[in-house]
């Protein structure tokens, strides 16, 4: 209602001229026709093409779009107007659709990478988890004793894939493993080995890094970091900063944690982050940036394929009111 009220009255376009102080930090993970991700994980799709390309350009002419490295200016600064946009994962579509967008509005944007993908492309779990209850032949399905009522998958699966992506992000990082291997035997079908056309390689992550692009890390196999061990924690975090330093050539100063909630990481996270020299780190449950905001959990906001021109146009001049929370 107040969206609506911002665009219909004008209002919308005189609040987005005054300064504010804090940075609105708009997520994104893929970007193009969700229709062509049937059977994966269809609430990744953050915006069409046509949308994307409008959202950039209103940020571009109204806004001051940052990079990471300008945070803590933007959060202390009263005078200025800042977002800052991110994509978490590294999916194709970031390279072959966002990116051009970005270039020719002439703003900056932040990857954060899970290099394990990029290394050696494989189905990520919530794909596969999606993949196998979307293809299974199967009514029905029984996944106990992590979830003990039977798995109804027909006429619709979105309910099942709602509860074991739920109880997926719940479990230890090794029953995890264990549940997923239950649910491609329960499902008795097996995803093709070919993944071509998922991930970005090394040579577009550089494209970018040249034209302006922070690369920021995202762990190397995209696990629930609050899940493990501090040593398991150590290894995914260094292991992904060892792979951009190497493969791009930059230190990893920037990190994103993988879900994003706020039980999907801890203090053995946040001291695996001091250790490795991390200046800032993302969470995804929702929020704006400010001042108070602490270093290594600095607030996004969801995007989404349903929000709305007016929606997004609100959320970008008054978000302390229509940035609307990630749960």
């Amino acid at each position: 209602m107040i969206a609506k009220l911002l665009s219909v009255t004008g209002l919308g376009r005189v609040l987005a001229a005054i300064p504010r102080r804090g940075v609105l930090v708009f997520n994104y993970h893929r970007v193009g026709d969700g229709a062509q991700s049937q059977p994966y994980d269809r609430a990744l799709w953050s915006a069409s093409v046509d949308d994307f390309d409008a959202q950039v350009g209103h940020l571009a002419r109204g806004f001051d779009v940052i990079s990471p490295k300008d945070l803590d200016h933007a959060l202390g600064d009263r005078r200025g107007r800042y977002a800052l946009i991110t994509f978490d994962d590294g999916y194709l579509d970031n390279y072959e659709l966002a990116f051009p967008i970005l270039r020719r509005h002439r703003v900056p944007a932040a990857f954060f990478i899970a290099t394990g993908f990029i290394d050696k492309p494989s189905l990520p779990w919530w794909d596969e988890i999606c993949w196998l209850l979307r293809t299974s032949t199967q009514p029905r399905i029984s996944l106990a004793p992590w979830i003990t009522q039977p798995l109804l998958l027909q006429p619709s699966c979105d309910t099942a894939i709602a509860l074991v992506l739920a109880r997926y992000k719940s479990l230890p990082s090794s029953e995890a493993a264990t549940m997923l291997h239950a649910l491609r035997e329960a499902a008795g079908v097996r995803h093709p080995d070919d993944v071509s056309g998922h991930w970005m390689n090394w040579d577009m992550v550089r494209e970018m890094a040249r034209a302006g692009m922070t690369i920021g890390g995202h762990t190397v196999n995209h696990p629930v970091l609050s899940r493990m061990p501090k040593e398991q924690q150590y290894q995914e975090i260094s292991g992904c900063a060892a792979r951009l330093k190497a493969e791009v050539g930059c230190d990893m100063e920037y990190f994103a944690y993988p879900v994003g909630n706020r039980t999907s990481f801890n203090d053995d996270t946040r001291s695996c982050l001091e250790a490795l020299n991390v200046r800032h780190a993302f969470s995804y449950y929702g929020g704006y940036a400010t001042q108070a905001s602490p270093r290594f959990d600095i607030p996004r906001v969801a995007m989404e394929r349903h929000i709305m021109k007016h929606e997004f146009e609100a959320m970008a001049s008054l978000p302390q009111i229509c940035a609307r929370p990630y749960n």
